[in-house]
């Protein structure tokens, strides 16, 4: 899952990073000095990381691990990739969460001025009355250094200003969200003619506008969140160009050595706790596992062969979905370094032709 609530209302997305509700004041790290970085990404065609294996008897489940961002001007060389999706007969996507409204057309326009003002902090407050003066001073400066003099982001709320900032930063430095390996497997899915299988957790609110009234009238537990984007980006940007480039260029070592910060799990934390949402769902990064691992454990005891995206981090947090499914019994084998997939490792376990009829 990128740890990202993307919310449907109103016939727009309203995109939630998220955040722990904090317990008093919290403690902010004091101010790092902001370095300028030389923009030296990777380009050009790369071939990524080696594939995890998860084994139950002659059933392989292969897993492409997952970082974001990437280099904005790489390309992904798939070869291996293509060899397994090829003897798949299935390929499950990676975890999420959907909130959604059955609104209609003509609803989501009806509700489309609601939404854009639920953006904004409640009251007409401005960043600077919500925030804490100290992690003002910081948004300032990050903010002139990425985003400019654009003043309509100062009425965001914490949340959704730190997402703007973000974007903004890591584009500054050469690297994207998204748009580097899922188009790529989609379209090898199509290709080959897989199925693929969603793993998305939907929360259909059925009460959209009461929930809209809601969320633009009430306070988000956000600082956390905010704070932690300031401090990634404050000392986080070098680590986080290392980790792109090694993912790019397939250096597992580099990746599991390097420290991992991710301010989407505070955001995630802060979207799901929210009083709008805990209403009206329970334990949604709960719910967002345990669909993952479903999916996975049914594949396994079908296919021969499945293939699957997952975050890195799930692939190497010893209590991640591989540690979970570890402990359930089945065996799982990391990359080794340099160790393509041979055709070989593919063939020995395709299945059967599939047929019309028996798709």
């Amino acid at each position: 899952m990128r740890h990202r609530v993307a919310m449907l209302l109103s016939g727009m997305f309203i995109t939630f990073a998220g955040t722990a509700a904090a317990q008093g004041a919290p403690a902010f790290p004091a101010e790092p000095p902001i370095r300028d970085l030389a923009p030296l990404v990777v380009s050009g065609i790369q071939p990524g990381p080696g594939l995890w294996k998860v084994r139950r008897g002659e059933n392989t489940l292969w897993i492409l691990g997952t970082v974001s961002p990437l280099p904005r001007r790489m390309e992904w060389e798939s070869r291996d990739v293509e060899k397994v999706i090829a003897q798949s007969q299935e390929v499950i996507e990676g975890p999420g969460v959907r909130i959604d409204a059955d609104l209609g057309f003509f609803g989501k326009l009806a509700l489309a001025p609601k939404a854009f003002g639920a953006r904004k902090n409640p009251d007409g407050q401005t960043l600077q009355q919500v925030v804490p003066p100290e992690m003002y001073a910081r948004w300032l400066v990050l903010k002139d250094k990425y985003i400019g003099d654009d003043r309509s982001v100062e009425f965001y709320r914490p949340i959704l200003a730190a997402m703007e900032l973000y974007n903004e930063a890591i584009e500054d430095i050469g690297l994207r969200q998204g748009g580097v390996v899922w188009p790529v497997v989609k379209k090898l899915a199509k290709r080959h003619d897989v199925p693929r299988t969603e793993t998305m957790v939907t929360v259909m609110i059925q009460d959209p506008k009461a929930a809209l009234n809601e969320f633009r009238s009430s306070k988000l537990e956000d600082l956390d969140c905010f704070a932690k984007t300031l401090q990634r980006l404050e000392s986080d940007l070098g680590t986080m160009r290392e980790r792109a480039n090694a993912w790019a260029v397939g250096d597992l070592e580099a990746l599991r050595a390097l420290p991992y910060t991710d301010q989407n799990e505070a955001c995630l934390r802060a979207a799901a706790q929210s009083g709008v949402l805990r209403k009206r769902t329970s334990d949604i990064e709960g719910q967002v596992a345990a669909r993952w691992i479903g999916v996975a454990e049914a594949a396994l005891a079908k296919n021969r062969v499945t293939f699957a995206v997952l975050p890195m981090r799930e692939l190497l947090k010893p209590d991640g979905y591989v540690a979970k499914l570890r402990a359930k019994g089945y065996a799982v084998e990391g990359p080794s370094a340099a160790a393509p997939v041979e055709a070989s490792d593919v063939k020995s376990e395709k299945a059967p032709e599939r047929t019309p009829a028996g798709r």
